[in-house]
């Protein structure tokens, strides 16, 4: 269900603009509609109170939690099923955040993504998105919401853009704290920019050799990555908020020397943050994860040489939770073991 076919929804029922945000900020924030000031009986007209149950009942079917599974770094990974049987990932992070997907499958097909290997299933649409942000919030406090799961973002731009609106208003979600991510693509940049809600922006580099970029993400818009921090720097700059740039670090792939010297040109003196992020291994590929030690001292190295570097860890590495790897579980249980699972 998209946000629009809600809002046309309430509109044929005879409900102003303030009326829809009410109603829609009662579900984002998971809140009962009687709480606040004005009581529906007063401020609702008739036919949307008379609507509201079946228009409730309606918004709760559009996604539910197959299976929960608990990490020992006060993470999650929930299984989410949506209304027409497909599975989407959505993760519960430590500090109030939460992890959505934007897509069934993902296009791009980077080398070292489970979500990637089946190609694109279908869009998530808007409601999805923020259905997903509902589920979590019945369950903890969310106060991020970064849009780092299941797709590429800016291959679903107007579903997301139109989710990140209702968040950042309705939701009551700082704008800093929605974090789009994608592997780079100018439309998603132009169309940030020009929104009443800016997110912040993470961008996924993993690599400074445009070759092995290309070899790395198959199917990503051709920006070089000298190109895409460029643009990630003029989106920096006119938000305030300092770009994250993504490097999943593979073991003998983009963790040598050349590679770090790479970094520093790049990124050195720019409004930016490196998040570094040692690969979640995945069965059946040839990627393996470097060792937290020698994590470490990469991202040392990097801050020593004016690199602002974040070594972090991917939420769910004891229940083998990479992305993807849920739903892949899920359709071919035979596929990957299954570990500390609670459904």
């Amino acid at each position: 269900m998209q946000l629009d076919v809600i809002r046309q929804r309430l509109r044929a029922l005879g409900a102003q603009p303030l009326h829809e945000q009410r109603i829609l900020r009662d579900w984002v924030q998971c809140q009962p509609h009687d709480q606040g000031r004005r009581r529906p009986d007063d401020f609702l007209p008739k036919p949307v109170r008379e609507a509201l149950p079946a228009l409730d009942a309606a918004l709760q079917a559009m996604a539910r939690v197959i299976s929960t599974h608990p990490a020992d770094d006060g993470s999650a990974r929930l299984l989410v099923g949506l209304a027409d049987g497909q599975a989407v990932e959505t993760v519960l992070l430590p500090r109030d955040g939460v992890c959505v997907s934007s897509q069934v499958g993902c296009a791009v097909g980077c080398q070292f993504c489970m979500t990637g290997r089946d190609g694109l299933l279908r869009q998530v649409t808007s409601g999805e998105i923020v259905a997903q942000v509902v589920l979590a919030r019945a369950r903890r406090p969310v106060k991020k919401v970064v849009f780092m799961g299941m797709g590429e973002p800016a291959h679903n731009l107007d579903n997301v853009i139109d989710a990140i609106a209702l968040l950042g208003t309705e939701g009551n979600i700082g704008h800093k704290n929605l974090v789009f991510s994608t592997v780079g693509d100018v439309r998603a940049f132009e169309r940030m920019a020009a929104g009443v809600v800016k997110p912040a922006l993470a961008l996924s580099l993993h690599t400074t050799k445009p070759a092995l970029r290309e070899q790395l993400l198959p199917r990503a818009p051709k920006l070089t990555p000298r190109e895409l921090v460029d643009h990630g720097e003029r989106y920096a700059r006119l938000t305030g908020y300092p770009v994250q740039f993504q490097w999943t670090l593979l073991e003998g792939v983009n963790d040598g020397a050349d590679e770090m010297d790479g970094i520093v040109e790049l990124l050195k003196g720019k409004h930016a943050v490196l998040n570094m992020i040692p690969y979640n291994t995945i069965p059946d590929l040839a990627f393996k994860r470097p060792s937290w030690e020698k994590a470490r001292a990469i991202a040392a190295a990097l801050h020593q040489r004016g690199v602002l570097t974040k070594l972090r860890d991917s939420a769910g590495q004891d229940v083998d939770g990479g992305c993807g790897q849920l739903r892949a579980r899920a359709a071919n249980p035979r596929t990957i073991p299954i570990r500390s699972i609670e459904v």
